[in-house]
Parts: structure tokens; sequence; C-alpha cells
């Protein structure tokens, strides 16, 4: 007796985005260091991971664009720097060189490194290009080594204040991080960038994956059609 086995359709679940009016509330409703974290989450779509891990040798400055290493996907990537925080950015940058040389004058200064790395450049986590650009305000004892050094801001805090901000919004959408790099790749097909373009900056492996936001687009879109009521 043969048995067919039927495989069950996996649910595609439409992603929540944000209007560009909400995704500015929620950024006005922040303060200092994440003000800026979340400005370049959604200018850039990132994932609160990559976004964290961010080093100071990521920004080009040069060429106007974030490099975006190693991530989810396994593929490196380049995406243009938002010129809004341009400014902002060379600024940050200048704080992580004066944290990063307080730190050296007391004894730290180094920074977490992935171990063939480390083993093939042992000097290179001293270096203040490969501090990370959103360090945590205070140095502590990295479990891995036991060494004291400054690590990036912590995902839980950054979640919390986003939660914080989206309160003070007033939104009735479920904000996480994650909404505003699907925010980011809504509003550039909105404005007419192409899907494959969207993919490489999303660091998409398939375009099906990048796909999710034609149906998000197409569903923003029924909300022009008018009822048969109003009619």
């Amino acid at each position: 007796m043969e048995i067919q086995a039927l495989r069950t359709k996996e649910r595609k679940h439409i992603p929540v985005v944000l209007t560009k009016e909400e995704v500015l509330k929620i950024i006005g409703n922040l303060n200092g260091i994440y003000h800026l974290v979340v400005s370049l989450m959604y200018g850039c779509g990132l994932r609160m991971s990559e976004v964290l891990s961010l080093r100071v040798k990521d920004i080009d400055f040069g060429f106007d664009q974030v490099y975006v290493w190693d991530s989810k996907s396994l593929k490196d990537r380049t995406i243009p720097l938002p010129a809004k925080l341009k400014e902002i950015l060379k600024l940050q940058v200048e704080n992580v060189k004066q944290i990063h040389k307080q730190d050296l004058e007391n004894g730290y200064g180094s920074v977490y490194l992935p171990f063939a790395f480390e083993k093939k450049y042992p000097k290179a986590k001293f270096e203040t290009k490969w501090q990370f650009l959103f360090p945590m305000t205070k140095v502590s004892k990295d479990p891995r080594s036991d060494i004291i050094r400054r690590h990036h801001m912590l995902p839980k805090t950054l979640g919390r204040n986003i939660k914080v901000a989206s309160q003070k919004a007033n939104l009735n959408k479920r904000v996480t991080s994650h909404i505003f790099r699907h925010s980011y790749a809504t509003h550039l097909l909105q404005a007419g960038i192409d899907l494959r373009s969207i993919q490489e900056l999303l660091g998409h492996k398939s375009v099906e994956t990048t796909m999710i936001y034609t149906h998000v687009v197409s569903e923003i879109n029924k909300a022009k059609l008018v009822s048969p009521l109003d009619l």
C-alpha cells in the first residue's frame, strides 16, 4: 500500500510596517544615542544585531557607505549611508575615539574579535577602528575570556527604548526593532526601487524572500480602493 504524504503549506505572514510619519514619530521620541541607532537601523534597513555589531571601520565617509560583514545570510554587503546621518555619525566616531583613549589609559581598551581573527592579528583588538560604533556606557567582564572590556550596547536596552518611544507615539501597532527593516524595504519599493536592488540591500539570499514586500505594498494599495457602500 502506497502512502502519499501531503506537506502542509507554510503560512506566509505579511509583516507589519510603519508609515514614514509613524517612523518619524517613534524616532522623535528617542533620545541621545538611541535616536541615532534607530535612525541608522531604519535608514539602512539593518537588523538589530547588525546595527549593534557595527565597528568604527564599517562607516566609510569617503564613499558614503556602510559595510555589513558576515550577517545572518553570511553575505557581506554595502549600503548607502543616509546623508542626513553623516555629520552626527562623524561626531559619534569622535566620541568612540575619546572613550577608547580613556579606556587604554585605564588599562583596558581591547574589544571582542572572532577567535580566528584575533589569533591572526593579536594587536587589532586594541585599535580604534575595531571598536564598536555604539559601545556600552561601562566596561564589563567578557564571560568568554574574563577580560574587562567595552562591549556594544545591549539588545535589550535598545529594545526597551524602542518600546517606550512607540508607546509615547501612541501607535496601535506592535513595534519591534525589526519593523524598521520591514518599513525600509516597503518604502523603497513604494519609491520605485527595483526588487533585485532591495534584495541586495537587505542581504537576502533569494529574491523570493524579498517578494513578501510586494504583497505588503499590494495590501497598502488596497486601502485606496473604495467600498461599494461609499459609492
